[in-house]
Order: structure tokens, then C-alpha cells, then sequence
């Protein structure tokens, strides 16, 4: 009798915690890119140091709650619950995010049915910043790179063209800045068979839908002296969000998922 017992009680913690691993698998969605997509409020002493700078992936979470992860099936599958993992980095170029070390710590962390979403561009194209420029080819090199080691893991990577600046306007409506990078992480992510998201064109349609002095003023990090202390002086930058703006691009890169 007290080996039948032993063997139910085993059998029956085997079970359990069977059912405990099964339930508590989370899906993990990284992100990897530069300040665009950076989660500010990981830095020590945010709300008076970059406060109200926001990186879209900063307000990224809160779109995959459990009523909404039906919506991406196509991606997540049967996904109970989703983690946003963003490990983007101010001033990184695809180059950079690989040799300081911060691919190789998404890639240790992967799990099959995980997903990376990878948007750079900014500072690739920053030919006077030689310390980050990436020319194009270089630039397709590491996507290509970034995209192999995650399928590699059984992953799912998604590519997306750089979000767009505040800047230049012709005729009411938001242009390209980005030169060719654009078209260069979409020419990989079809070469390679894999998702991508043009943040670049859909970000530049809906800020000229919204108008110049609108986006200016509540997306961009625009503001008099003295409104935040961060700030001190005031702002006058239009590449990164405020949480309006990081909001709405958050909204229409879950929205393109959807797509997929």
C-alpha cells in the first residue's frame, strides 16, 4: 500500500506542476531598436531626468490584454498571456545593438513561439555620427543576422522601417526622411520570407492626417521652458514622442499586426 501511495502522490505533484508550467507560459514579444522605441521609465530617476519622453514600445503593453490577443492569433497563436520585453537603446544603429552585446542577450533569452519586433534606421543613417553609421548594406547584413538567429530559435521575427520624424512637411503632408533604410528593411524581410510592419509610411500618413502644428505640438517633444522639470529650459525635438505620440504609434504598429 505505501508504495501505491508514494506512486499516486508522485504521480499526482508530476501533474500539478505539469499543469502550473503549462499555465504559466508567457509569450514574450522583444523589441530591439533605438530611442524611438525605448522604455524610458527603466532609467533611474525618469520623471525628473527624461520625463515626458516616451519610446512607443514604453506604452506598448497595455494592447495585449487577454480580450485582445485573439485579435493577433495570426502571430501569437494560442497565446494566453504576452510579456513586451523591450530592450531598445537610445543612439544604438543595428551595428552597435549587435557588438555591445544586447542581440546576444535577446537571443540567450528566446523561446519558441516568442516573437522580435526590430525597428532601426535613425541612427544607421547618421553618416556624421560615425560611431553608429551603418551604410545600407551594412544595414541589411544585420537584420539579415537578427532575423536568422531568431527563426534559428523558432522565433518569430518581425521587421520595421524606422517611425518617422517630424520633419521635412511639403504641401501639408510629412516626407521621408529615412533615404533608402526603408526600402532596405523591407527588401530583407521579403528576401527572407518574414513579416514586416512600414512604420515609415504609416506613421507618415497618420501624422499628416493630423496636421503639422497638431503632431508638432502634442507628439513630438515640443514644449515651452518650464513645463517639465526635466526640461528646464524647454524642448524643441522632433524625432522622439511624448506619450500622445507613443501611444498612437504603439496603436498602429498593434493594428498592422493584426494585418499580418
Amino acid at each position: 500500500m505505501n508504495k501505491f501511495r508514494i506512486f499516486g502522490i508522485g504521480l499526482c505533484s508530476i501533474l500539478v506542476l505539469g499543469a502550473f508550467s503549462f499555465k504559466s507560459k508567457v509569450t514574450t514579444i522583444y523589441l530591439i531598436g533605438d530611442s524611438t522605441v525605448a522604455d524610458y521609465s527603466l532609467e533611474e530617476n525618469y520623471q525628473t531626468k527624461k520625463f515626458p519622453q516616451v519610446g512607443w514600445g514604453q506604452v506598448f503593453q497595455p494592447f495585449f490584454q487577454k480580450d485582445s490577443l485573439k485579435l493577433v492569433k495570426n502571430i501569437l497563436g494560442n497565446a494566453k498571456e504576452v510579456k513586451i520585453d523591450d530592450r531598445a537603446k537610445g543612439g544604438r544603429s543595428t551595428r552597435t545593438f549587435f557588438q555591445e552585446g544586447r542581440w546576444s542577450s535577446v537571443y540567450n533569452s528566446l523561446q519558441k513561439g516568442d516573437v522580435v519586433m526590430m525597428q532601426f534606421g535613425h541612427n544607421d543613417a547618421s553618416a556624421e555620427k560615425t560611431e553608429r553609421y551603418v551604410n545600407i548594406e551594412g544595414y541589411k547584413e544585420f537584420l539579415r543576422l537578427f532575423i536568422n538567429q531568431t527563426k534559428e530559435k523558432g522565433a518569430v521575427p518581425i521587421v520595421l522601417t524606422p517611425v518617422a520624424r517630424n520633419y521635412p512637411w511639403k504641401d501639408g503632408k510629412l516626407t521621408n526622411v529615412h533615404g533608402d533604410y526603408p526600402q532596405a528593411a523591407i527588401a530583407v524581410a521579403k528576401e527572407l520570407h518574414v513579416k514586416y510592419i512600414d512604420l515609415n509610411e504609416l506613421s507618415m500618413s497618420f501624422f499628416s492626417s493630423k496636421g503639422q502644428d497638431y503632431v508638432t505640438t502634442n507628439y513630438f517633444m515640443n514644449f515651452e521652458p518650464g513645463k517639465f522639470p526635466a526640461f528646464p529650459d524647454g524642448q524643441k525635438d522632433n524625432t522622439h514622442f511624448q506619450k500622445e505620440g507613443g501611444v498612437e504609434v504603439a496603436r498602429f504598429v498593434f493594428d498592422a499586426m493584426k494585418k499580418l
